[in-house]
């Protein structure tokens, strides 16, 4: 039993010191937010750019045919815009937090 107990306090010191919780509570709300960025670029800006080169509809529906292939090229022009608002978003999420400068060093 005490070996139980020295157990789960070497584990709670460990969340504690590594910030187990904080990493926790990050992931979580990234995966939310991510839902949300992927929403805005599948629903909003892709059928923009889609209208923006001609067409209607949702720029993952285009593809262009090579022989019997079917290339859709609209597809990874989407999940090119979906990485690049990700990306400028923890971008300046870090900046505006200032998170950058805050490394920990023990």
């Amino acid at each position: 039993m005490k070996q139980m107990k020295n157990e789960l306090k070497d584990f709670s010191n460990f969340v504690k010191e590594q910030g187990v919780v904080g990493l926790a509570v990050a992931f979580i709300l990234g995966s939310a937010v991510v839902k949300i960025i992927s929403s805005l670029v599948n629903d909003i800006l892709n059928p923009l750019i889609g209208l923006l080169l001609g067409g209607v509809g949702a720029l993952s529906e285009r593809y262009l045919m090579v022989g019997k292939a079917k290339l859709m090229w609209g597809g990874f022009v989407g999940n090119i815009v979906d990485f690049i608002v990700i990306a400028a978003i923890v971008y300046y999420g870090v900046k505006l937090l200032g998170l950058e400068k805050k490394t920990s060093k023990k």
